[in-house]
C-alpha cells in the first residue's frame, strides 16, 4: 500500500471514484467494503442546522495512518482509504469515507468497522453543531467507546 490512504479535505467525495481508485490494478482483491457517514439533522433530540468539523493538521493524518496500520496487521487487508471532511457541512452531506479491500468479505467488513470505530474515538477531530439553542461542541458518545472496547481482544 504505497498510495496515499488518508485525505482530510473540505470538498465532497465521489464514492464510485474513490472505490475505483482503491482497487485499481490489484487483482488480489475479492472484496471491497465501505462506510459513508453523513450529517444528521437531529442529535440528542435537537434539530441540527449545520455541523462544523475541525482537526489538528499533521496529527490527525498521523493518527489515522496508525489506525490503518493496525487494521492491516490485524485483518490482512490489501488496501484502505479514509477521507474525512472538515469545515462547515449541512444535514445529508457526506462527512467520512472508510473503504478497505481484501481477499474475502469477512475481513473487509471487520476491518472497515474496526477503522471506523477507532476513527470515531481516537482521531483528533472536533465537531460543533448549530441548533435552535445555539452552537455546541459534540462530546464523545458512550456507544462509541463501547464499540471500541470490543476490539480490545484479538
Amino acid at each position: 500500500m504505497t498510495a496515499a490512504r488518508v485525505f482530510i479535505q473540505t470538498r465532497d467525495f465521489d464514492l464510485s471514484t474513490e472505490i475505483a481508485t482503491l482497487r485499481a490494478g490489484d487483482a488480489r482483491v475479492g472484496a471491497v467494503c465501505s462506510f459513508v457517514g453523513t450529517v444528521r439533522d437531529r442529535n440528542e433530540g435537537d434539530a441540527v442546522s449545520s455541523m462544523e468539523l475541525e482537526h489538528y493538521p499533521g496529527m490527525t493524518e498521523k493518527s489515522i495512518e496508525a489506525i490503518i496500520d493496525k487494521a492491516v496487521a490485524r485483518f490482512g487487508i490489501f488496501g484502505a482509504r479514509v477521507i474525512h471532511r472538515i469545515g462547515l457541512m449541512q444535514p445529508m452531506e457526506q462527512i467520512v469515507l472508510v473503504a478497505v479491500t481484501s481477499a474475502h468479505r469477512g475481513k473487509s467488513f471487520e476491518a472497515c468497522e474496526y477503522i471506523m470505530d477507532y476513527l470515531k474515538s481516537e482521531a483528533p477531530f472536533w465537531k460543533k453543531e448549530q441548533t435552535g439553542q445555539g452552537a455546541r461542541w459534540v462530546d464523545a458518545r458512550v456507544s462509541d467507546e463501547q464499540a471500541l472496547a470490543r476490539w480490545a481482544t484479538p
